[in-house]
C-alpha cells in the first residue's frame, strides 16, 4: 500500500513538471502589459516555487530509496520465515512420524504382552482350572428340652458340609454334597446336569434330592427353620426324599404371564419309609409341575403339584409265632401340592420382605397287613404353612405351623410313623428369629412347641443353631 501511494505522488509532479512551461508561458503573457514591479515579484515567487518543488523531488527520491530498502528487508525476512515454517513443518511432520510408529511399536509391545500373558494362562494355570469349587459348611444345633427328658440339654454338630462344584466343559455342570457327621460320611448328592439336551429341557444324572414340592429339594442348613417339616419327616424320613436316578427339567412355553415348568424323574426306590419291600430294583418316578407369575411389581405366586409312584413286593407279615416273607407287587403313592407368596418391594427388597409358604402331604400306599389279614391300604396325610418377615437387612422373623395325621391300624406297630393303633395326630408351632451375621455366618434361635395324642404330655424344645459357611457357594439351597 506504501509503495501504490509513493507512485502515486510521483506521477502527479511529473505532470505538474511538464505543464509547468505552459504554465510559465502564459503568465508571460499576462504579465507584459504590467509593471515592472508586479513582473519583478512574479519572477521571485516563481523562482521560490521552482526551490520548493526541487527539495520536495529530492525527499520524494529520498523516501523511496528508504522504503526499498526496508521493502527489501522485509522480503528478507519473510523468506526466512517461510523457510523456518517449512523446517518447523518438516520437523512436526517427522515428529509426527516418529509418534505413530512409537505408538505402533508400543501396541506391538502390548499386544505381545497380552499374549503371552494369556498363553502364561492358559499354559500354566490350566490343572488349576481343571480343580472344581470347594465350599464347606458346618451346621450346629444346640438344644435344650423344657421337660425332664433324658437329652435334656443336647449340643449337636449336626453337618459338616462338604461341597463341590464344577462345569466340566461348557455344556456340563457337576455338584456333590458330602455330609460328614461325628460318627459316618456318605454321599448326599453327586449329581451332573446337562444343559440343552433337547430345546428348553436339561438332563441331570446321579443322586440328588428330589422335587418333590418346594423344601425337600433343600439342604437343611439352608432351611428357613431349624429342620424339615413335621409331615414331611414323617412321610419320608428324616432327611427327606433323596435318591439315584435321572432327571429331566423342562422349561415349558408360557401360559399367559406366567412361565412354567416341569420335571420328571425316575430313580431308585431307595426310600427306607416307602420303599422298603422293593427288593427287585423296580423305579419310582416323580412328576413336579410349577407354575410361576408375578402379581404386581413386588408380589410373586408360585404354586406346585407333585406326584410319586412305586413298587414294593416283600411283605413281612406273622404266622403264628413266626414271621414270614409274601410277595405281591404293591404300589405306593405320595401327592404333594405347595403354594408360595412373596412380598418384595423393588426398591427395598434388601431390607423388607414378607414370605408365606404352604404345603400339603398325602400318602396312598397298598400294603400287606403284617398280621397276615390281607390286603389293605394306609393312608396318611399331613400339611404345614410358615409366615416370615424381613425386618431389616440381617434380621427374619417367622412362625411356623405343623399337622400331620397318621392312619389308624390295629396292627400298626411296625408301621410306625405312618399308623398308629389309635386315633390321633400331631401338631406343632415354631416361632423363630435368624440373625445373618453376615453372608458367611447367620444363627438362629427357635422355639418348638409339639403336641399329639398319644403323647403323655406335649415336648417344648428351644434350639439355638449357628450355620457358617467358607467357599463361593455361601449358603445356596441345593
Amino acid at each position: 500500500m506504501k509503495n501504490k501511494k509513493i507512485c502515486v505522488f510521483i506521477n502527479s509532479i511529473a505532470v505538474f513538471l511538464l505543464f509547468m512551461p505552459y504554465v510559465l508561458s502564459q503568465e508571460s503573457t499576462l504579465t507584459e502589459g504590467k509593471n515592472i514591479k508586479e513582473v519583478n515579484h512574479n519572477v521571485d515567487e516563481i523562482s521560490e516555487f521552482k526551490k520548493q518543488l526541487l527539495d520536495l523531488q529530492k525527499q520524494i527520491i529520498e523516501m523511496r530509496q528508504t522504503h526499498e530498502k526496508e521493502i527489501k528487508a522485509l522480503t528478507t525476512q519473510i523468506k526466512e520465515i517461510q523457510k523456518t515454517g517449512t523446517v518447523t513443518a518438516e520437523k512436526e511432520s517427522d515428529v509426527k512420524s516418529l509418534r505413530h510408529l512409537a505408538e505402533a511399536e508400543a501396541e506391538k509391545e502390548e499386544y505381545k504382552e497380552k499374549l503371552e500373558e494369556t498363553i502364561f494362562k492358559q499354559a500354566g494355570l490350566a490343572l488349576q482350572k481343571l480343580n472344581p469349587e470347594i465350599s464347606i459348611t458346618g451346621d450346629i444345633v444346640n438344644t435344650y428340652a423344657a421337660d425332664n427328658y433324658a437329652d435334656r440339654f443336647n449340643f449337636n454338630f449336626r453337618n459338616l458340609g462338604i461341597h463341590f462344584e464344577a462345569y466340566m466343559d461348557p455344556y456340563t455342570r457337576f455338584k456333590a454334597a458330602i455330609p460328614v457327621t461325628t460318627s459316618t460320611a456318605k454321599i448326599g448328592e453327586a449329581y451332573f446336569t446337562r444343559y440343552g439336551v433337547m430345546n428348553n429341557v436339561n438332563l441331570t444324572m446321579g443322586k440328588f434330592r428330589q422335587q418333590f414340592g418346594v423344601v425337600n429339594r433343600w439342604h437343611k442348613h439352608a432351611l428357613d427353620q431349624v429342620d424339615f417339616p413335621l409331615a414331611l419327616r414323617q412321610i419320608f424320613g428324616s432327611g427327606g426324599l433323596n435318591q439315584t436316578g435321572v432327571s429331566l427339567d423342562w422349561a415349558m412355553p408360557p401360559l399367559g404371564n406366567s412361565s412354567q415348568e416341569l420335571v420328571f424323574q425316575v430313580t431308585n426306590g431307595e426310600n427306607d419309609r416307602l420303599f422298603s419291600g422293593n427288593v427287585i430294583g423296580i423305579p419310582s418316578m416323580l412328576a413336579h409341575y410349577k407354575n410361576y407369575r408375578n402379581l404386581s411389581r413386588d408380589v410373586y405366586m408360585e404354586f406346585g403339584l407333585t406326584g410319586l409312584v412305586g413298587w414294593n413286593r416283600e411283605w413281612d407279615v406273622s404266622s403264628g409265632s413266626t414271621t414270614i416273607t409274601k410277595e405281591d407287587s404293591k404300589h405306593t403313592a405320595v401327592y404333594g401340592a405347595d403354594l408360595s407368596f412373596l412380598w418384595e418391594p423393588a426398591d427395598n427388597m434388601r431390607y423388607r420382605n414378607l414370605e408365606w409358604r404352604s404345603e400339603l402331604y398325602w400318602l396312598n400306599r397298598d400294603i400287606l397287613a403284617p398280621d397276615n389279614s390281607g390286603a389293605d391300604v394306609l393312608n396318611s396325610w399331613g400339611a404345614y404353612t410358615y409366615l416370615q418377615s424381613r425386618v431389616s437387612r440381617t434380621l427374619d422373623i417367622g412362625t411356623r405351623f405343623d399337622f400331620y395325621k397318621p392312619d389308624t391300624k390295629t396292627y400298626a406297630g411296625t408301621l410306625s410313623p405312618l399308623a398308629y393303633t389309635e386315633d390321633t395326630h400331631q401338631w406343632q408351632i415354631s416361632p423363630y428369629i435368624t440373625w445373618h451375621q453376615s453372608p458367611f455366618v447367620k444363627f438362629r434361635l427357635e422355639y418348638n412347641h409339639l403336641e399329639s395324642k398319644h403323647l403323655e404330655k406335649p415336648e417344648d424344645r428351644i434350639m439355638l443353631q449357628a450355620v457358617f459357611a467358607i467357599g463361593p457357594h455361601k449358603h445356596e439351597r441345593y
